[in-house]
C-alpha cells in the first residue's frame, strides 16, 4: 500500500499542471519530496490516473534492455524514461543503465542479480574486469591514472602543510 492516497496525489498533479505554484513550493507546502511531485506529474502525463497507482515490480531482461536503448537513443533523462515505461523509480532505470554500460547488454537479462549477505570476516572486492576487452582494459588505466593523480596531490598538500608548520616553529 502506497504512503500517500491517490487522492493526494491527484491533488498534488493537478496543482503542478496549473502552473500556478512550482514545484518546490507544492513540495513545500504539502511537506512532500519534490521527487516525488515531479515523478507523479510525469507519471500523470504519459498515463493518466494509471501512473499513479499501477505499478510494476518485476522487469525482463528485454524491457530493461528496451528502456535503456530508448533513453540512450533519444537522450531522456532518467526521471522521464521511468515515468514514460512505469518504471517504480528512476534509480532503478539509473542502475539499469550502470549495468548496462559497465557489463554489456548481456547483464540486463541475468534473473537473479541479489548479492550474497557479507560475513563479517567476508572483504568486499573489486569488480573482476576483462583484460581482453580494450574498453575495459582502458577504463581500467583512467581509474588508476585517477587514483595516482589524487594520492600525488595529497602528498603535495601534506608536504606543504608540514614546510608551513616547521616553518612557523
Amino acid at each position: 500500500m502506497s504512503k500517500y492516497s491517490l487522492e493526494f496525489k491527484l491533488e498534488i498533479v493537478n496543482r503542478v499542471l496549473l502552473g500556478k505554484d512550482s514545484v518546490n513550493a507544492i513540495a513545500k507546502k504539502y511537506e512532500v519530496d519534490r521527487g516525488f511531485v515531479r515523478s507523479w506529474s510525469d507519471a500523470y502525463k504519459y498515463h493518466g490516473v494509471d501512473g499513479l497507482t499501477v505499478k510494476r515490480y518485476r522487469y525482463d531482461g528485454q524491457f530493461k534492455l528496451n528502456v535503456v536503448e530508448y533513453m540512450q537513443k533519444h537522450h531522456i533523462s532518467a526521471r522521464e524514461i521511468a515515468a514514460k515505461f512505469g518504471v517504480s523509480s528512476f534509480e532503478t532505470v539509473l542502475k539499469w543503465e550502470r549495468i548496462y554500460y559497465e557489463e554489456g547488454r548481456d547483464a540486463l537479462f541475468k534473473n537473479e542479480r541479489r548479492q550474497p549477505k557479507m560475513s563479517k570476516e567476508s572483504k568486499p572486492r573489486k569488480p573482476k574486469i576483462d583484460k581482453t576487452v580494450p574498453e575495459d582494459l582502458v577504463a581500467e588505466i583512467y581509474r588508476l591514472r585517477m587514483e595516482n593523480a589524487y594520492l600525488k596531490k595529497l602528498n603535495a598538500l601534506v608536504q606543504e602543510r608540514i614546510q608551513r608548520e616547521n616553518g612557523k616553529k
